[in-house]
């Protein structure tokens, strides 16, 4: 498919699944980009930058970080290195230089030629971030004079090469919010910046604000987007609120603020997104925006903290006893402050029990006999109306043995760049349940945006005399032809054992195919029906009743058998499948796995 082509669908489905009240506030912007274009082919500013005052930014307290730069880090940033996402800094350097002087919203095709994540990771100068939190930790450390010079001269090439409005790092309002943090802690922690140098850096914070709010990310493309402008508009905010302007971003910040607590952090705690990542990402932005507003008393927090705690309690709850939780949905690697460091958080507290369910965000936990731990996706596909960041992984299910990953969700990979595997890890065939006639559960329109939205169903959790026993299913599948309905029901014995049944109601001949991918460092050995998995000494054992899996690796036509721990980054992993057709009523999984007692012999 053409870029044209491609971008004209881009535009198609939005305006589609835009109201009147969406169609108004993106002309206004495209207004607002028109004449700010103009401006600055002219050389000038879109806006009048007010005096700051420096007292009101003395008598401001930042914000605490939580986390310990190692020496090492800080000798690496001092030598070069970068956040890039693994992507190769030198090509980044490339494309950013041939971009560089052009009006921001001409960037916007960039997306087809690189991944324009990867472009802004080290616009966000979170290397500069760690330097200063060094100078924190390490206030009498002998070398900090050549850090806050190197950190200094950092920020003020990275001003002096972007000019405002030129290149891609201005055509996300999103980046511009993250980029506040850094501003503020510089004019509070470095005492080598010149009058010239405070001044470059309040006019950067006025005119990233200023832009933050003419483009906010509000409609259809709410999202983690949204909260880190808000922070943004906090911030300036409090930096310039002598100012008229300031005032007006500060309120708009919090109101931006407290509308989106409960539209981003469910009612359970869960994440609307349907990702973890983005998840413990937006609930950092919010504590980063809270230690603010308080140290300051420019907000009480109070009825912000409370669901902030359930958001805590969420990610909490699915940590096993190595500290790591599944990755669900999207996620790019985004830090609220930097790699390694992170606000102040909240700490929940959350008594561990056998099985615990999050309805709303449609989640339940199972802990089993030997320090196993299942978790069982039967959630919406994600937050409406686009769905950007969900996956296609309805009843998907996840499991760990004393705290090792077997069975995971195979990650992310990337946003752009490479559509047949952000199709590939987005989809039903990288999740551990079952793809109907090889079609996802729901319909990939780009590379973000979903139709026909798959939904689970909490069925019920009984408690039995053999065991516990959850059981969902989801709709993803009524779109066909012939429709399918999937139900999956997972029963845990005491014994250490796992019982998935798959059965299916509908009509017609179809082709169903059931996948279990494991973490890539876990060997699989054959053992008579079954396959015993095993990583750092741990076994499991996991067969079929009737019939038998087929092991697949790192193929690539169609890509199957892949896994992502990091942004840009994947790597083949082993997959165990089957495939079975008939009419839905005549086809059944039933999948096996002990981890308790297994032997290879």
């Amino acid at each position: 498919m053409s870029r044209l082509l491609k971008s004209f669908q881009f535009y198609l489905t939005r305006f589609k699944r835009a109201s009147l009240a969406e169609l108004i506030h993106r002309v206004r912007q495209a207004g607002t980009h028109y004449r700010a274009g103009c401006r600055a082919g002219r050389g000038r500013l879109p806006c009048r930058i007010p005096s700051a005052d420096l007292q009101n930014i003395g008598a401001l307290i930042m914000p605490a970080f939580t986390g310990c730069v190692e020496s090492a880090e800080i000798e690496r940033i001092l030598t070069g290195f970068r956040f890039t996402l693994n992507f190769d800094p030198d090509a980044l350097v490339q494309s950013e230089r041939e971009l560089r002087h052009s009006y921001c919203a001409s960037t916007r095709s960039i997306g087809t030629q690189v991944d324009i994540r990867a472009l802004w990771e080290p616009a966000r100068l979170q290397h500069v971030t760690l330097l200063i939190a060094w100078l924190q930790q390490h206030p009498d450390a002998p070398d900090n004079t050549s850090i806050k010079s190197f950190a200094r001269n950092e920020i003020m090439q990275w001003l002096e090469d972007n000019p405002f409005l030129r290149g891609p790092h201005y055509l996300s309002a999103m980046e511009c919010g993250l980029r506040l943090p850094l501003f503020f802690y510089a004019l509070k922690s470095l005492d080598n910046l010149t009058n010239g140098d405070t001044e470059t850096i309040l006019n950067a914070v006025f005119m990233h604000a200023w832009w933050i709010e003419k483009n906010l990310s509000l409609f259809s493309s709410l999202g983690n987007h949204t909260v880190c402008e808000a922070m943004g508009l906090v911030i300036a905010g409090g930096m310039h609120r002598q100012t008229e302007a300031g005032q007006r971003w500060l309120q708009a910040g919090i109101n931006l603020l407290e509308q989106e607590l409960p539209h981003q952090i469910l009612a359970d705690g869960g994440p609307a997104e349907q990702s973890f990542g983005y998840h413990r990402f937006v609930l950092d932005i919010y504590s980063l925006a809270i230690n603010f507003l308080e140290n300051n008393g420019l907000r009480n927090c109070a009825d912000f903290k409370e669901r902030i705690l359930l958001g805590e309690g969420f990610l909490a709850s699915f940590r096993d006893l190595t500290g790591h939780y599944p990755a669900p949905g999207d996620y790019d690697d985004g830090y609220a402050i930097a790699p390694g460091l992170s606000p102040q958080r909240l700490i929940p507290i959350e008594p561990r029990s056998s099985c615990k369910t999050f309805e709303t965000s449609g989640y339940t936990i199972v802990h089993g006999g030997g320090d196993s731990m299942l978790t069982f996706d039967h959630g919406p596909l994600g937050m409406a109306p686009l769905y950007n960041h969900g996956h296609a992984d309805a009843l998907s299910v996840t499991l760990s043995v004393g705290g090792i990953p077997f069975l995971i969700d195979s990650g992310t990979y990337r946003y752009n760049g490479d559509p047949t595997y952000r199709r590939y890890f987005k989809g039903t065939r990288a999740h551990n349940t079952i793809t109907v006639d090889g079609v996802d559960q729901a319909t990939q329109l780009t590379g973000f945006v979903w139709g026909d939205p798959c939904t689970g169903h909490l069925e019920k959790i009984v408690d039995m005399e053999c065991g516990q026993l959850v059981e969902a299913s989801h709709d993803g599948y009524d779109r066909l032809d012939k429709p399918v309905r999937h139900i999956r029901s997972i029963l845990n014995t005491p014994d250490g054992s796992w019982q998935i049944t798959d059965q299916f109601r509908g009509c017609g001949v179809h082709s169903f195919e059931l996948n279990y991918h494991f973490h890539p460092e876990v060997i699989l050995t054959k053992k008579n029906e079954g396959w015993i998995a095993e990583r750092h000494g741990h076994r499991i054992l996991i067969e079929l009743e009737m019939g038998r899996f087929q092991l697949h690796q790192g193929e690539e036509e169609p890509p199957l058998g892949w896994y992502s721990h990091a942004y840009n980054l994947k790597v083949p992993s082993p997959v165990l499948q089957v495939v079975r057709s008939g009419a839905p009523t005549e086809i059944k999984f039933v999948t096996l796995i002990t981890s308790r007692g297994v032997t290879k012999n």
